[in-house]
């Protein structure tokens, strides 16, 4: 179970290092098997590959164990995606979450399948394991079964999941009967208790900054009856979590909460283009948010 982390931001909207650090060591003390960092909660596309290679570099100094870190490392230009990749294989992360190239629409199976293989052929590292990432109504170009099996065939070692965030389940649970021992992780909060009983392998889920004890446990008793009344608590809390953060932006909510919760209003800036809450959301938002914590002591 791994958190699609935010990133905090100092006021020159820059990330803010030891910000993020203890907010990774706040996840994992929470229950979290490890941090997806720089996705699109992360707000990973709106830095630049030295910031998100200074910020990794920060948490890894900091003692976070590499392989507890899932970095977001796939970006439009092909020389960019290779370059982020081996620095993560150089400060000892072997596992990344990789976009397509996402900015030219409409390309085939052929060209995606080509940058992938020219990234991995040019890094020829046997370390790399790379989770692909599925987010279609954000980059506007999907992963077919297709193309992952054609990826899974050339690079069987390589190419060892895929983060799932279209929301359809359908899909995903097309996946794991389609390639086994392929992990199928869940980017959708709510998902993920179905999602283990099909057979999936998990979840890096945005919610996971407010309710990361509630995913821990559906992760390790899914298994459980429906007659589980703590399974049944932690499920409708998730749930309620992820409606809380649905009903305004998302990453302006997630980051209105965590704000409140850490005593640090800081941690409302997003870098532009995205903004924060306008003060009438936030504050009903947090009066919600206020109201579900109370409900869930």
């Amino acid at each position: 179970m791994f958190s699609a982390a935010l990133t905090p931001l100092d006021a020159e909207l820059a990330p803010d290092h030891a910000r993020f650090v203890a907010h990774c060591r706040y996840l994992l003390d929470e229950g979290c098997d490890g941090i997806a960092l720089l996705g699109t909660t992360g707000e990973a596309n709106s830095f630049s590959a030295a910031e998100r290679m200074a910020l990794l570099e920060a948490v890894v100094a900091a003692g976070i164990a590499p392989q507890r870190l899932l970095p977001g490392t796939g970006v439009a230009a092909l020389t960019e995606t290779i370059a982020l990749t081996r620095h993560a294989l150089s400060v000892g992360v072997d596992t990344v979450v990789m976009l397509p190239p996402f900015y030219y629409k409409g390309v085939s199976d052929d060209g995606i399948y080509a940058s992938y293989s020219e990234v991995v052929q040019r890094i020829g590292d046997s370390r790399l394991k790379v989770v692909l990432y599925h987010i279609p109504q954000m980059s506007a170009q999907p992963i077919s079964h297709a193309l992952i099996e054609r990826l899974r065939k050339a690079y069987p070692a390589t190419f060892t999941g895929i983060k799932d965030s279209s929301g359809d389940f359908a899909n995903m649970t097309a996946m794991v009967e389609r390639f086994p021992g392929f992990s199928v992780l869940v980017g959708a909060d709510p998902l993920l208790l179905p999602l283990l009983r099909k057979g999936g392998a998990g979840c890096i889920t945005a919610t996971s900054n407010l309710v990361a004890r509630d995913l821990a446990y559906v992760y390790k008793h899914f298994r459980g009856s429906d007659d589980d009344a703590a399974l049944r608590a932690a499920q409708a809390r998730i749930v309620k979590a992820r409606e809380l953060v649905s009903r305004f932006p998302q990453m302006a909510s997630l980051k209105t909460i965590v704000a409140e919760r850490a005593g640090h209003a800081g941690w409302q800036r997003l870098r532009p283009p995205l903004e924060s809450l306008p003060p009438a959301q936030a504050k009903e938002l947090l009066a919600d948010a206020a109201a579900f914590a109370a409900a869930t002591v």
